[in-house]
């Protein structure tokens, strides 16, 4: 039976980021492009290009490197600033800052804008379908604090070692979803806290399955709503009593 949403007063949800990469038509013209921006500039009014580098190595008598960029699509961002689409030759990424308020306004907002690149752009297959959580859980330091009295997934340091002065660390896991048939990737780390007297750790789950899918094909929509309620699974499977009363 499906559990039901736990909403947070205090979510910490920094970004959320649904993702389709895609297979576009051979020769797709990157100015195609800007007849997404003519639909929806007055909500998205700022534009800018999305380049891509490629860095290449030759061995030899004399080592030769050759770095080029790519022109690959376009950003264009919304007049606040905290929604953002990315229309390039890989695909297709909605982005939303915070404040997220619920999943329905953030996949009916992708879901409109994915139709407008899907009836210009016309691709082929979708290859990859992925929704990603960015969270970031402050925590006030009044003395030496261990990061398992908040996460229950945390890296463990040795008895003795105080982790209120830690600088810094990076933790990541993948961990497949046999059910869903999909990777679950978990990055832990840290971030520039809001304020002194504060630790804050970035808790970023990320799902996703590579699979072919029509373009227009309704699983997908179907898939990223499991994905959304797996992430939610995880989120509140990971967090102790001590984050839930700072989130709550």
């Amino acid at each position: 039976m499906q559990q039901a949403v736990r909403h947070y007063s205090r979510a910490p949800i920094s970004e959320a980021i649904l993702d389709l990469k895609v297979i576009l038509p051979d020769n797709f013209p990157i100015e195609k492009f800007l007849e997404i921006h003519a639909r929806i500039r007055d909500h998205f009014p700022t534009s800018e290009p999305i380049h891509v580098g490629s860095l290449a190595i030759q061995a030899g008598p004399e080592i030769q490197i050759d770095a080029s960029r790519q022109h690959s699509g376009f950003l264009f961002r919304s007049k606040d600033g905290l929604r953002i689409l990315q229309a390039t030759l890989q695909g297709f990424t909605f982005n939303q800052l915070a404040p997220y308020n619920s999943w329905e306004e953030f996949s009916d907002d992708a879901r409109n804008l994915w139709e407008i690149y899907k009836d210009i752009c016309k691709p082929a297959f979708v290859t990859r379908a992925a929704v990603r959580y960015i969270n970031r859980i402050d925590i006030p330091v009044e003395g030496p604090i261990k990061l398992q009295d908040y996460l229950k997934t945390a890296p463990e340091i040795a008895s003795g070692l105080s982790q209120k002065n830690l600088s810094s660390f990076f933790m990541q896991l993948q961990i497949p979803q046999e059910d869903l048939n999909c990777m679950l990737v978990i990055n832990e780390t840290l971030a520039l806290p809001p304020s002194p007297g504060f630790i804050s750790v970035i808790f970023d789950i990320d799902l996703f399955r590579q699979q072919a899918w029509q373009s227009d094909d309704e699983d997908i929509w179907h898939f990223l709503t499991q994905l959304r309620e797996r992430k939610n699974q995880v989120f509140r499977e990971s967090i102790t009593e001590k984050t839930e009363e700072l989130i709550n």
